[in-house]
């Protein structure tokens, strides 16, 4: 049964994707221009307030309302306090990773936003040492992410854990070294070749690697690829951020067009038709680089004839 993929990118108020199975209609997406997602999206921000009945602070960041950033979202990396003591602090989850085996712990794909083991029991500990009040301070700068929209009254949530996904992988830039598996990769072979594949990348000393679902059937070559597309991401946002005053967004997530070919799109797929000479040229250039194998099934629909 034939598969496709069909995006309608023609018209700039909103774009729209559905998976066509045959003659059925598998999934159906939209995005519309006025209503965008944040979430994902970096940003410089400056802290507008600490509020220590809450253990949190807002900052501005450049959306319609200041965003709520909790104590626990903020990389000790930002905490007004001695460099020695910053250290001990990384050098102490450094310690609990080597006692674990990293490449052996098991995430969902949606994991990448906080819930490594690691990461959450250094959040616990962090919070019962330090106070907000006492280790952040208004007009400080820093690099935020949203991980849930503004909604009614309320401005986005943010964290200063970063995540990028890849087609394959989402590194995690300063979570702490190693990654892991997604819990929906069962098969013990699969995950006894994937966790070779990541051990075989050598993350850098700081960061955090996950290999998402869609990566459970993918060779080594095909992982480091991704891998290298995300470093590279990370090191424009590093760069963009160093040439930037707050509040300044750094880094857009993916639009519809491109979070479509990354995580809907696999081989099983004859072909994407585009419609939108500019949405062709987007999907394409994206295919080529996460899959390019792939990119010539990408086409541009011109109208049934």
């Amino acid at each position: 049964m034939s598969k496709t993929m069909l995006i309608d990118a023609a018209h700039a108020e909103e774009t729209r994707v559905a998976i066509v199975e045959g003659r059925q209609v598998e999934e159906f997406d939209f995005e519309s221009r006025a209503k965008r997602q944040l979430r994902g999206n970096i940003y410089l921000a400056k802290v507008t307030r600490v509020e220590p009945s809450l253990q949190a602070a807002f900052v501005e960041y450049g959306g319609n309302r200041h965003g709520f950033l909790a104590f626990n979202e903020i990389h000790p990396d930002y905490y007004q306090i001695p460099v020695a003591d910053r250290e001990a602090i990384m050098a102490e989850a450094h310690s609990d990773e080597d006692d674990h085996d990293d490449l052996g712990r098991d995430s969902d794909d949606g994991d990448h936003e906080g819930g490594l083991a690691d990461e959450e029991r250094l959040k616990r500990r962090l919070m019962r040492r330090y106070k907000i009040q006492d280790v952040i301070k208004r007009r400080q700068i820093l690099l935020v992410q949203v991980v849930k929209d503004e909604r009614g009254g309320k401005g986005a949530a943010l964290t200063t854990w970063l995540s990028l996904a890849g087609r394959y992988c989402v590194l995690m830039p300063n979570t702490g070294k190693g990654g892991g598996i997604s819990r929906k990769i069962t098969q013990a072979s699969d995950r006894k070749r994937l966790k070779a594949a990541a051990a075989a990348l050598h993350v850098p000393q700081g960061m955090g690697l996950i290999i998402r679902t869609a990566g459970a059937k993918r060779t080594k070559a095909e992982i480091k690829r991704d891998y290298e597309y995300l470093l590279r991401l990370w090191e424009t946002i590093r760069e963009t951020t160093l040439a930037s005053n707050a509040p300044a967004m750094i880094y857009e997530e993916e639009n519809l067009v491109r979070r479509a070919v990354r995580d809907m799109f696999d081989k099983d797929f004859d072909g994407i038709q585009v419609e939108g000479v500019q949405g062709f040229k987007e999907a394409r250039d994206f295919m080529r680089v996460l899959m390019p194998s792939q990119a010539k099934k990408v086409h541009l629909y011109q109208g049934s004839r």
